[in-house]
């Protein structure tokens, strides 16, 4: 299993090769296509995503200290960013998510590219993955 920095590097690493923000973007987008979808009956008040830009939904699962995350999002923006964010936070223990400094997604040469609106989304995300992964932590 990859740690949240390994699969942060790899994604660096991918970014890196882009010479412009437009690039960066359209990588987002094309992660996008990847994006999987949520059964409706998991699209609820409590796995909505509060703050985002577009309607997006977060699911949780904590297998022995383990957070398994699937998540969907409405825009291709979204769908993008949530692809990118599940596969460095899924499947990772909780307390290495509550352990890693948000801070780090800058590395990737991304976060200035979005609106604040949709930093704010990011934002968003990020509160209810920790959320969930002090949860998960509590029980483990």
């Amino acid at each position: 299993m990859e740690s949240i920095e390994e699969v942060l590097n790899r994604y660096k690493e991918d970014f890196d090769l882009f010479e412009d923000g437009n690039s960066k973007l359209e990588y987002i987008f094309d992660l996008g296509k990847q994006h999987t979808t949520l059964p409706s009956e998991l699209k609820n008040n409590k796995t909505f995503i509060e703050g985002c830009a577009s309607p997006a939904w977060l699911v949780a699962e904590c297998r022995d200290g383990v957070l398994i995350l699937k998540g969907e999002g409405s825009s291709e923006m979204a769908k993008g960013m949530l692809t990118l964010l599940l596969d460095i936070f899924s499947n990772k223990k909780a307390e290495d998510i509550l352990a890693f400094n948000p801070q780090d997604l800058n590395k990737l040469g991304i976060v200035e590219l979005l609106s604040p609106v949709r930093q704010q989304s990011l934002e968003a995300f990020l509160n209810k993955v920790y959320s969930y992964a002090k949860e998960c932590a509590k029980k483990a």
